[in-house]
């Protein structure tokens, strides 16, 4: 690869992530300006849901920070930031009933959820301990330990693979509840979609990226083996 054609690779993998995040932020902002019919909050939502699907036990807080929402399977509970969890917007019911999907994935044992769980502690290893190695082993021409970062790599790609089924699922399952529990009309859905899918292209941008550092890291590893 000429330094051309590296820079421009490099540019890319700078770019994808941060207009993916771009999108979210512009729609995000642009939904949270839209009342919903139903005129709920975001932590109104998440209980209805949760209750709807009997998750009683499932509890709901509050973080800090912006659209910092998460899911902690370990303590039930789903986490709201402060925007979401009292805004009263179609953004904030999406981002709410999102989370809440994965709560009743949770329940249901869903089996790329626990996938994903059991590669936790395994890609965390590899993400940190990867480049490390890569980078030894093309410094000092060791290809053994650049093959041992690239399988360390590989585990955290695996991971981000893995995340795409357990995002695009939780929002299919938010967008069914949310309609059977009156969240939002029909006419509503299109928009509630929009903020559905700009928050799952990020995830995207972050495979792809993961993806094409992956084959990079592959074609080192084959041209040093030469």
């Amino acid at each position: 690869m000429g330094l051309g054609a590296y820079l421009i690779y490099i540019a890319l993998l700078m770019i994808i992530p941060m207009l993916a995040q771009a999108k979210v932020k512009s729609t995000y902002t642009k939904y949270s300006k839209k009342p919903t019919s139903s005129g709920m909050t975001g932590a109104d939502v998440a209980r209805k849901i949760l209750d709807d699907n009997g998750l009683y036990d499932v509890q709901i807080g509050r973080v800090k920070g912006t659209l910092t929402d998460h899911y902690d399977p370990r303590k039930k509970i789903v986490n709201l930031s402060e925007g979401i969890y009292s805004g009263r917007s179609m953004a904030s019911s999406a981002v709410a009933a999102h989370e809440v999907g994965h709560a009743i994935q949770d329940q249901q044992e869903y089996a790329f959820l626990k996938f994903r769980s059991a590669l936790v502690p395994v890609a965390n290893f590899g993400s940190n301990i990867s480049m490390f190695l890569i980078i030894a082993g093309i410094i000092f021409s060791a290809t053994n330990l650049l093959l041992f970062g690239i399988i360390f790599f590989a585990a955290a790609v695996l991971f981000q693979l893995v995340t795409l089924p357990v995002e695009f699922d939780a929002s299919n399952r938010a967008m069914t509840q949310m309609i059977s529990a009156g969240v939002i009309r029909n006419d509503e859905e299109r928009e509630t979609k929009k903020v559905l899918n700009a928050a799952a292209m990020t995830y995207v941008a972050a495979a792809l990226v993961a993806v094409a550092e992956l084959v990079r890291f592959i074609l080192i590893y084959a041209a040093n083996r030469e």
